[in-house]
């Protein structure tokens, strides 16, 4: 489904800035900007996304201040406060991108709500977050889910929980692998994501690490329409992930998504327009039908003295019958020589397609 409200997936990039800016505000000014530019120069419709957590309720109390465990260590290293995020929210509206957050707790619901974000995404890890999703529906705010370890059961139950509200939802294939290697990316699930849930936009949330378009090729011929990368910049002296995207790998992603759309070309709804250079190259190779032998006036042609009294043969001339029309019952206005061309001036009788094919037949051949 791509009417209404859910235009807003359609052709939607996501890039993911996550926690890259490292809790520093002025990294993720720089990180939108560059990123802007890239948008930008495109043309594309693109989403900046945060990430938010209320810090302070989403890590238990004996946790706190515990360097072992690796998230706890990250969310509290990369904690931003409210004004933060306001800032990093004002700077990507201000780079004509759409504001975008993952929120990973109630509160940060709210946050989304503070800061007016179009759209709300839904980590894999919360697919069946209920407490979350319920205060995410209480929004009637449109959501992309991503779908990484996600059930089919489960799955199901999420979709339904949505539709059910009314509420417009992208599907997301995922690999929640960080990175993922080429021979786990399934991008088959986006033909069973598309037939399973056939009103849903369907999207590719992607963390490979070795091409920036082959699976942009891949994903866009399947049907994906909305598309969600990591990104980082190369600054501060700090190693970028595997996963994550610098400004010009996104620009060859781009490419690749445009190329992919001039490949693919029109609707794949209705049989496509076949182009005048087209026709007139296949014209040139459809065969004519010519007389064998002198042929009176009042010849009625039949299925059976057909090939006693005609051949094909290239090329076809304007206005001349072809292997192409159905004869049987038309009669000769015109007397035809051996070898020459039967005509529309030279029969009487209904042609099969009417007075559109009458047009076709006077316009074809040389």
């Amino acid at each position: 489904m791509t009417s209404g409200t859910e235009d807003i997936f359609a052709d939607l990039f996501v890039l993911e800035l996550a926690n890259n800016h490292l809790g520093r505000v002025e990294r993720g000014l720089a990180i939108i900007r560059a990123f802007g530019q890239v948008v930008r120069t495109h043309g594309v419709k693109a989403a900046i996304k945060l990430q938010f957590r209320d810090v302070d309720q989403f890590i238990h109390t004996e946790f706190v201040g515990n360097q072992d465990i690796r998230y706890i260590q990250k969310t509290e290293a990369t904690k931003l406060s409210e004004e933060d995020f306001h800032t990093l929210v004002t700077a990507v509206k201000a780079e004509g991108c759409i504001p975008m957050a993952t929120p990973f707790d109630e509160n940060s619901v709210d946050l989304c709500v503070l800061f007016d974000m179009p759209i709300i995404k839904i980590a894999s890890s919360d697919a069946n977050d209920w407490p979350l999703l319920e205060k995410v529906a209480s929004t009637h705010r449109p959501v992309i889910v991503s779908t990484g370890g996600c059930s089919e059961p489960d799955l199901d139950t999420t979709v339904q929980f949505f539709e059910q509200r009314g509420i417009p939802l992208a599907i997301n294939h995922c690999v929640s692998l960080y990175p993922s290697d080429d021979n786990v990316l399934e991008l088959n699930q986006i033909d069973y994501l598309k037939r399973r849930y056939p009103t849903h936009v369907i999207g590719y949330s992607t963390h490979e690490y070795t091409s920036w378009d082959a699976s942009m090729y891949m994903s866009y011929a399947k049907g994906a329409r909305t598309w969600e990368r990591h990104i980082d910049i190369d600054a501060d002296g700090l190693p970028v992930s595997k996963y994550c995207s610098l400004p010009r790998q996104v620009d060859t992603w781009f490419k690749a998504y445009h190329k992919a759309r001039e490949m693919s070309g029109g609707s794949a709804d209705q049989r496509r327009a076949t182009s005048r250079k087209e026709v007139e190259y296949l014209d040139a190779l459809v065969r004519g039908i010519y007389a064998k032998r002198p042929l009176p006036v009042g010849y009625r042609l039949t299925e059976e003295n057909f090939e006693r009294d005609f051949y094909l043969a290239i090329p076809l001339r304007k206005g001349q019958l072809s292997c192409r029309e159905h004869l049987s019952g038309l009669l000769l206005t015109q007397p035809l020589s051996t070898d020459s061309a039967l005509t529309l001036q030279a029969i009487e009788g209904a042609i099969t397609g009417g007075e559109e094919r009458r047009s076709l037949i006077l316009q074809r051949g040389m």
